[in-house]
């Protein structure tokens, strides 16, 4: 066994099958930096185990018993607010995948993904990155060239951070590409955010996904 990191992130899995919580426990021991501190069955205990152990990263299915998995996304992000919320799951249709990032999802992956990406989601996710499975990132393009409100409000600047963000770069990384500081930065994408009507980075990617700001 892989012995954890001091600084590893704290994961709560919650799926009601048994034999998924198994599968991703057995792997995700594997990653050093990786730590599950929970499991839970159901909607209901999902939201009580987080509220009481505030995980870094909720890994959430959305078909479950005794509370579905957007009505517990709902309340996840009201009582844990400190927890983000990565949805896995086998389902991509897009009333869910809308209804999902609406909620508050920093991330969407299914359950066909490679392991190791699904290692780096969770990283990305707990780093404040946006964290999207392809099939889905396809499925936001087909909704792509509708008006965006906020867009049109964006600097030439603001754009490239933005196009930035979707590519999952973190501030400092931003701040590299673009040659500016890091403060400028997070000025930047907090004008971002606030333009857009959005509260985090991965609603901003959706919405730069759908409005083809980005390819």
């Amino acid at each position: 066994m892989t012995e954890v990191a001091a600084s590893a992130i704290r994961l709560l899995l919650v799926d009601d099958h048994a034999v998924v919580r198994e599968g991703l426990r057995a792997f995700l021991r594997l990653q050093p930096d990786l730590e599950v501190c929970g499991e839970a069955a159901d909607g209901e205990a999902a939201v009580r185990l987080a509220s009481s152990l505030r995980p870094d990263v909720v890994l959430l299915d959305l078909v479950m018993p005794n509370g579905d998995g957007l009505s517990a996304l709902r309340l996840l992000r009201e009582r844990a607010p400190s927890s983000r919320v990565l949805v896995l799951t086998s389902y991509a249709d897009d009333a869910q995948l809308f209804a999902a990032m609406e909620a508050g999802a920093a991330g969407y992956m299914l359950k066909d993904v490679d392991p190791d990406a699904l290692a780096t989601a969770i990283r990305d996710v707990a780093a404040g990155r946006p964290a999207l499975h392809p099939n889905v990132a396809r499925r936001l393009m087909r909704q792509a060239g509708q008006p965006e409100p906020g867009l049109a409000d964006l600097t030439a600047r603001e754009r490239d951070v933005l196009r930035l963000i979707v590519e999952g770069l973190a501030n400092k990384e931003i701040a590299v590409r673009l040659r500016i500081g890091e403060k400028t930065v997070k000025t930047h994408v907090s004008r971002v955010l606030g333009k857009l009507g959005v509260v985090d980075r991965t609603q901003a990617a959706v919405l730069a996904i759908r409005a083809r700001l980005v390819d």
